[in-house]
């Protein structure tokens, strides 16, 4: 594992790469809309140039080659699942379907080594994501990947996936909250890098606020976000747009959240046996 490595799988706009930059660390960032990428290579021209920064204009997914990338008007929704293009249509977003390149991330960690953390955001396969860190021998320190929060049994299924691949301890993060977090100070992971931006990941490791979760613990910290999903989200169980404003005022407000994994303990884990 290189300590100083973050992988920023689903680049977007560099929010993410350019708070990982500021704090101190190396970045692959893979992005497959080259739209996007062209962006990044002059925001970050600089570190680009100083070998901070690698950009990789691909999509990744279940193997290498080509797949179908469905780019959606709202580039956050941009993916390669037609599940999620599907679903970003109905929220008004129409999607453009592009050929691109595909690599996995298990061919990532092989060409660019373990990071101490990887961030997965790519709208629809980071499960598929996560499992390719079963080919390999080592593991990033931390993994986050942005939850599906349908139903319980997808929280279930989400933890499970981290349990398979060796991740024990788990946070539960607002997404929507991100521009509240407060960084420490001093910092736990690198260097001080402000305070993250609106629709960003936001801090990850030992600077994520709270104690570490156990997998039943964190199972149960979803309840209350999927009760919002289900009350006042995009698929509201309740149809009266007038008592979904009155609910969102009493505070069940559906958002997005991310879950964060930290690599079992290997001393605990042996100690257990």
């Amino acid at each position: 594992m290189q300590k100083d490595l973050i992988f920023d799988l689903g680049m977007h706009d560099g929010s993410d790469t350019d708070f990982y930059l500021r704090k101190g660390f190396r970045v692959v960032a893979v992005e497959a809309d080259t739209e996007l990428i062209k962006a990044a290579k002059l925001r970050f021209a600089n570190a680009i140039s100083e070998k901070r920064l690698t950009l990789v204009n691909k999509a990744v997914a279940e193997a290498c080659g080509t797949v179908k990338f469905y780019r959606s008007k709202n580039t956050l929704w941009s993916t390669v699942s037609a599940r999620n293009s599907a679903l970003s249509a109905r929220k008004g977003a129409p999607t453009v379907e592009l050929e691109v390149e595909a690599t996995t991330s298990t061919e990532l960690l092989r060409e660019f080594g373990v990071p101490y953390y990887m961030k997965i955001d790519i709208e629809g396969l980071d499960l598929t994501a996560l499992a390719g860190l079963a080919s390999i021998d080592e593991r990033p320190r931390f993994v986050s990947i942005e939850s599906a929060r349908r139903d319980l049994q997808d929280i279930r299924a989400e933890l499970e996936a981290f349990v398979a691949v060796g991740y024990d301890r788990f946070k539960v993060v607002a997404q929507h909250k991100v521009h509240l977090q407060k960084e420490p100070n001093p910092p736990r992971e690198g260097i001080a890098g402000g305070i993250p931006v609106p629709e960003s990941s936001g801090l990850f490791g030992e600077d994520l606020p709270g104690r570490w979760l156990t997998q039943q613990e964190a199972v149960d910290a979803y309840r209350r976000p999927l009760l919002n999903h289900y009350l006042t989200g995009n698929s509201s169980l309740i149809k009266n747009r007038w008592l979904r404003a009155a609910l969102k005022r009493l505070g069940f407000r559906a958002g997005w959240y991310d879950t964060h994994g930290k690599f079992a303990d290997r001393s605990r884990a042996q100690a257990r046996v």
